[in-house]
């Protein structure tokens, strides 16, 4: 793969390296005009969403950091972006260019003030893997294989000007208006600023790895802070196939099971246990061992739930709440899902719409044990999604909806769900973490 020999860090060369970007775009906008003449509306369409999330990512994988995870989080949402824009997107969960070796050990010498072959007895300068906010190579130190990630130069500084380009895209996405958008904006931003936080990773990764410690089949990396810092960050290298390499070849039921099942009880765990959660479940942050272990890797991403939101969200998961007109009500004033100062048609609508989504995807929690790998599941929450996305009243109507808490929490379930689908996990046990 090509490496990069530098990264556009300033917020000119960011925002020019967008504009480009954008001219493309215009490009292949005035190609589909005369593709969809001569050929099928259809495929025309489809070729536009091919080239325009080539020209996207291209450009993305360039900038890396804050920029790059936006696309990174969107992979994660099938059932919303054209699949042209989740294939291309979904890259940056872990195939994206790597630093060059010379940049590499210019980095290194930056942020811990040595060489890295000063601090450990061998150094491997060419990445084994490559994400959005930095990238990892092998090292080791008193017969100890060691996995260290570099983080990007210049990612922690350009994430609120990032975040500024990309908000009017997201904002478009999203259906999200002007008015209050800033609280969403706001909590994302929160969160890239964390993940470039590596000392605080370390923290979060080791509260996390104690806590879990009991759940079976579940491993977790040691993690050295002597030999890290706020920009670098070591921890025991783990062998094994990313979840996707995994899911893509595995053919034993028992194991998909078995796996799934861990997945479920680590999510659970957390969220029910310790009100706190790894927010960022895509496939590349977990690996399947040769002994049928899931690995979790990378908790720069954590998100806080506070019981004032944890109560009404999880209340609405119960059956027998969502077919009380009543308190469902009242617990979606509590979410911020319907606001005082709706129309009668605005509580109408948003009311019908929630509970038509509630209903459909919190149906794992009405089962004792529920089959994951059930495709009627899934194509049920990819059509509703097209049903509102296509919907002019929705588009009409003040798109803000709901505490800012839902962007992570709801970005973990859809993660945690399409990872379970990917596994084909059935016969999960719903609550089974509660016996652990």
């Amino acid at each position: 793969m090509k490496t990069l020999d530098r990264i556009p860090t300033s917020k000119i060369q960011r925002a020019s390296k967008l504009v480009s970007t954008g001219v493309k775009i215009g490009v292949n906008q005035l190609k589909y005009y005369g593709d969809r003449i001569i050929n099928n509306e259809e495929d025309a369409k489809e070729r536009l969403n091919e080239n325009n999330a080539e020209d996207i990512y291209d450009s993305l994988k360039t900038l890396k950091g804050s920029a790059l995870k936006v696309a990174q989080m969107l992979s994660m949402e099938k059932n919303i972006l054209p699949q042209a824009y989740v294939e291309k997107f979904s890259l940056s969960q872990f195939s994206v260019p790597p630093l060059s070796p010379p940049l590499v050990i210019k980095t290194f010498k930056k942020y811990f003030n040595q060489h890295p072959q000063e601090l450990f007895d061998t150094f491997n300068p060419t990445s084994v893997n490559a994400a959005s906010i930095g990238q990892v190579h092998i090292a080791e130190k008193q017969g100890k294989q060691l996995a260290i990630k570099i983080q990007y130069p210049g990612v922690a500084d350009s994430i609120k000007s990032d975040l500024a380009l990309v908000k009017p895209i997201a904002m478009k996405m999203f259906n999200i208006k002007g008015n209050d958008s800033d609280k969403y904006f706001k909590e994302v931003e929160d969160k890239l600023i964390e993940e470039t936080n590596y000392n605080l990773e370390i923290e979060q990764s080791e509260f996390v790895a104690k806590a879990c410690a009991h759940i079976p089949n579940l491993k977790f990396p040691k993690y050295y802070k002597n030999w890290s810092s706020d920009r670098i960050l070591t921890m025991d290298y783990m062998k094994g196939q990313h979840l996707s390499e995994f899911t893509a070849s595995n053919t034993d039921v028992q194991l998909s099971q078995r796996i799934g099942q861990t997945l479920w009880d680590f999510y659970m765990y957390q969220i029910h246990n310790l009100k706190k959660v790894h927010a960022d479940p895509h496939p590349g942050n977990f690996l399947v061992s040769d002994r049928a272990e899931l690995i979790a890797l990378d908790f720069g991403c954590m998100k806080h739930i506070p019981n004032e939101f944890y109560t009404p969200y999880f209340e609405l998961a119960k059956k027998e709440n969502l077919n009380n007109p009543e308190f469902f009500e009242n617990t979606l004033y509590q979410l911020e899902i319907l606001l005082p100062s709706d129309s009668a048609d605005e509580k109408a609508f948003f009311s019908a719409l929630f509970h038509e989504m509630l209903s459909l995807f919190t149906q794992p929690f009405h089962e004792d044990i529920f089959d994951f790998s059930d495709e009627r599941f899934f194509n049920n929450i990819a059509a509703l999604s097209q049903k509102y996305a296509k919907s002019s009243e929705l588009r009409s109507m003040n798109g803000n909806r709901g505490s800012k808490h839902f962007i992570y929490m709801n970005r973990t379930f859809f993660g945690l769900y399409n990872l379970m689908f990917d596994l084909k996990a059935k016969d999960i046990k719903i609550s089974n973490f509660k016996n652990l």
